[in-house]
């Protein structure tokens, strides 16, 4: 069949039958957004934005080599405050009018204004700790040439970045725009932090991919993680309903100095002491002290050497 060979338009009684269809599974309004819900792309303009302020000239704006740093980012910091205050008003009326919010709990305006004000008056610690995670990979990577190869190459610093970032908010009980933050560096990184974490100075995660931190884990200062490592939930307790129990500490707490190396998985509320090291793929559900170590035994390898023989007939 040729392609002139094709209707000019599709059959008008299947398209009347698949849109009746349809309408039956919008009747819910489950996955249903009517615009309330901001797009993807007005969150990632927001964290392009943040990123430009912590590290100005990184991001991919233009910039003069003679503009005064400070004086270029005073029209993003009004930028962000306002797109903050936007985004958040939006989605606490949404939720409001779809009753997972109590109306007299919505009060959006003074709420979105407050986290936008928090969120700015954290940057210049949140940038001083940026520093200080930098300087961490740079010390602990043997590869690592310089701070800019760091910024600009190693995925960790962009996702710590913004779960920095997105911890604030999350703090001040912003609805969803904390969780887009962070699952958008995840899937630049592949390395998933959730935005409830509590992250220390000085936080390097070495490679990355694959690397797990839940939402209730605690990470002290100076902690190296490799890839592939979980900060997971040993259980999910439910309630007399069967519902899951929400709220409560269900990840590790990681003190500082302590390495975690390839493989690794952590589960539970339990506690890792400080400078403590636990070896690749091990797998943990027990609190360890200070000073800790703790490796799987090596298992037995078998090399066989010499030309293979030929199989029996």
């Amino acid at each position: 069949m040729s392609e002139n060979e094709f209707p000019a338009t599709a059959p008008l009684p299947l398209l009347q039958e698949v849109c009746r269809e349809l309408g039956a599974t919008y009747a819910d309004k489950i996955g249903v957004n009517h615009g309330g819900i901001p797009r993807r792309h007005e969150v990632l303009e927001l964290v392009d934005d943040l990123l430009e302020i912590i590290l100005p000239g990184f991001g991919g704006k233009p910039r003069s080599h003679g503009e005064d740093v400070a004086s270029g980012v005073e029209p993003l910091l009004e930028q962000v405050y306002l797109q903050i205050c936007r985004l958040s008003c939006r989605i606490y009326h949404f939720f409001c009018c779809h009753g997972e919010v109590r109306p007299a709990d919505c009060d959006a305006e003074a709420k979105s204004a407050a986290a936008a004000a928090a969120l700015l008056r954290a940057l210049p610690e949140i940038r001083e700790s940026v520093k200080l995670d930098i300087a961490a990979a740079y010390g602990g990577d043997p590869a690592a040439s310089s701070y800019e190869e760091i910024i600009l190459a190693y995925p960790c610093i962009k996702t710590i970045t913004i779960q920095r970032l997105a911890h604030v908010l999350y703090c001040q009980h912003t609805p969803l725009i904390p969780r887009l933050m962070t699952e958008h560096a995840h899937s630049l990184t592949g390395i998933d932090i959730h935005p409830g974490a509590k992250l220390g100075r000085g936080v390097f995660i070495d490679h990355g991919t694959g690397v797990v931190i839940g939402e209730t884990a605690a990470i002290g200062d100076r902690v190296r993680i490799y890839q592939g490592v979980t900060l997971g939930a040993l259980s999910f307790p439910k309630d007399a309903c069967g519902m899951l129990i929400k709220g409560r500490k269900r990840h590790p707490t990681v003190e500082e100095n302590v390495t975690i190396y390839a493989g690794a998985t952590v589960l539970g509320d339990i506690t890792i002491g400080h400078d403590s090291v636990i070896g690749g793929n091990v797998w943990l559900t027990e609190s360890l002290p200070p000073h800790s170590k703790i490796t799987v035994r090596v298992p037995e390898q078998r090399i066989r050497s010499g030309q293979a023989t030929a199989p029996e007939n």
